[in-house]
């Protein structure tokens, strides 16, 4: 079944393949990857030659979330994880590093400082 066009996007057009499709059957990736996760392309990094799904999420994904990525893209967030963990596999993006229970004082007031950096630049 086709999805009804969406009348305020005048560049929607359906999916003509199947999610599973894009990612070969996979449901999960290796990789544990949040959806509030932060992406980053890594510099110097030689990209292979890429799926087209997997070269627009590559597109897109520098300094964006998880979820970001899927909005952008328009794809499933399960297919949008499968696609990030490889990506992450092949070496061109890594996950920008976040708070944990053994984050020290100074690395959370650098995350509060990058925070406050984006929101002002936004």
């Amino acid at each position: 079944m086709t999805p009804p066009v969406e009348p305020d996007d005048d560049g929607y057009t359906p999916r003509l393949i199947r999610s599973y499709t894009i990612t070969s059957g996979r449901t999960a990736t290796s990789v544990d990857l949040a959806m509030e996760a932060t992406l980053r392309l890594q510099a110097g990094a030689e990209a292979p030659v890429l799926t087209p799904s997997a070269a627009q999420v590559l597109e897109v994904c520098d300094r964006r979330s998880v979820a970001e990525v899927s909005a952008l893209t328009k794809m499933p967030i399960g297919v949008t994880r499968v696609l990030l963990g490889d990506l992450i596999e092949q070496g061109l993006i890594r996950i920008q590093a976040t708070i944990t229970e053994k984050t020290s004082t100074d690395e959370r007031l650098e995350l509060i400082e990058r925070t406050l950096r984006g929101l002002r630049n936004y």
